[in-house]
């Protein structure tokens, strides 16, 4: 007896096998990485025998080297690098700053503080009175005289409210990124932040800022959220003194290296999907979760699929990018050289918001890619993936929007909670990062990769 289907009754028996087939084979990915997973040794090697990576250090030549001899050991289809110029500054060995109430008997404190990347340097010990303000716009909104000859110090606190500690982040970056610009636009010695992190602790968190051509150029830097209260309580007691040195500076461009590694797609090898993470990081602690897991994640990734013997319908690459902290080069220049080769890129995923357990994936890009990211989730939602919805890629792949207009690109969500205890902070060290979470990290980029590869549609 011959059984035949309606059309109707086909396509769920077709939909039903795919998705049998696909959470065998995802199974297959979590185990792998649960139980004979490689990215927590690999982290430890990265963090441990070479430590922070700013870009132009020699740590920074040190992890190019040690990611190109790991690509290759693990005998992807190709492994080169791609040659870019970075930025180079260094912190230097002075950073110190203290300060005394103005004719009180409180003692002279002394202060946890880390310079801004690419601030300038004080020229020998800087002193000047302290002037406070909790916003930006409260700082853009001062007259002149009020500031000038004065430390101007930023005291905004992210936002302890916000369940999504980025968009708290968010709020408060542009006291780091533009508070140089706008003391020294009315005339201020130097200006201190307080740290862009959650945690009341001396952790102070470092990171990028910037200055214009026509602005006088200030030195700046980030107090921990402890002294940052410190200094606030002693303002209310009176006129206040602070003391600041620092000898960072910067140096002429280095040349540096982008890392890829890729397996060759087997039906439309032409079509790439990258994905990746910035090798780089502040030179305050290891880098860890910033981002040490991030492209760990994605060479852990990498490694499942080609362990297991999985053969991609198009070519994926995966990109260790040199100089997202503190300039963008490595991502800029990406996008420019595989546009120059003439390069098909459908779709990229970044991760770079720590080694915390895996939440889902966002989405920045056209609309119609929404629907496929959706379609997701009912393979992965056992693993405690839930989020598939529109947000942000990441600073790495974000250039390719340029080369390549309506890309989609994915940005990886893990638990956001404990991100700004870390983030551009000295306790950014390896003991930092939970080996269970990370390896959940890599099975998560892993598995969607998987999907990602079967369904997209170019």
């Amino acid at each position: 007896m011959k059984i035949r289907l309606v059309p109707g009754l086909l396509f769920w028996a077709i939909t039903f096998c795919h998705f049998a087939q696909d959470s065998l084979f995802i199974r297959q990915i979590y185990d792998e990485a649960l139980l004979r997973g490689e990215a927590y040794e690999n982290l430890r090697q990265l963090c441990k025998q070479i430590g922070p990576r700013l870009s132009g250090s020699a740590e920074a030549e040190m992890a190019v080297n040690w990611s190109y001899e790991k690509m290759n050991a693990y005998h992807f289809d190709r492994v080169t690098k791609q040659a870019i110029t970075v930025p180079h500054w260094e912190r230097g060995t002075k950073e110190s700053a203290w300060f005394k109430v103005v004719n009180s008997y409180m003692a002279t404190q002394k202060l946890h503080l880390l310079a801004l990347g690419g601030s300038i340097g004080t020229n020998g010990l800087l002193e000047a009175e302290v002037v406070e303000f909790k916003t930006l716009d409260a700082l853009k909104n001062a007259k002149p005289k009020e500031v000038a000859g004065k430390i101007v110090f930023l005291n905004q606190k992210m936002d302890a409210a916000q369940i999504q500690t980025f968009k708290a982040y968010g709020a408060c970056y542009a006291i780091r990124g533009n508070g140089a610009v706008e003391a020294g636009k009315l005339g201020a010695k130097a200006v201190v932040i307080r740290s862009l992190g959650l945690p009341i602790d001396q952790h102070p968190h470092t990171g990028s800022m910037h200055y214009e051509k026509e602005v006088p150029k200030i030195p700046a830097a980030a107090l921990s959220t402890q002294d940052a209260d410190a200094l606030s309580e002693a303002l209310t007691k009176g006129k206040v003194q602070f003391y600041l040195e620092m000898d960072c500076r910067d140096f002429p461009d280095a040349p540096s290296f982008n890392v890829m590694a890729e397996i060759k797609g087997s039906q439309n090898p032409e079509q790439i999907i990258t994905i990746g993470g910035h090798l780089d990081s502040w030179d305050t602690g290891e880098g860890a979760h910033d981002d040490g897991a991030g492209v760990i994640h994605c060479l852990e990734a990498l490694r499942i699929l080609n362990t297991l013997g999985y053969q991609p319908k198009h070519t994926i690459r995966v990109v260790f990018f040199m100089n997202e902290e503190n300039g963008n080069q490595g991502g800029q220049q990406y996008a420019k050289w595989c546009l120059a080769n003439g390069e098909q890129h459908i779709a990229a995923l970044e991760s770079d918001r720590g080694g915390f357990a895996p939440r889902g994936f966002n989405l920045d890009g056209p609309d119609q890619y929404l629907s496929l990211l959706q379609s997701f989730e009912p393979a992965l939602k056992s693993y405690d993936l839930h989020i598939f919805e529109k947000g942000y890629g990441g600073v790495d792949i974000g250039p390719l929007k340029t080369s390549y207009p309506g890309i989609p690109l994915f940005g990886f969500v893990p638990d956001s909670q404990r991100y700004f205890d870390y983030h551009h902070a000295p306790s950014d060290v390896f003991e930092s990062v939970n080996k269970r979470e990370l390896e959940l990290g890599a099975a998560a980029i892993a598995s969607f990769v998987y999907l990602l590869d079967q369904n997209i549609k170019p």
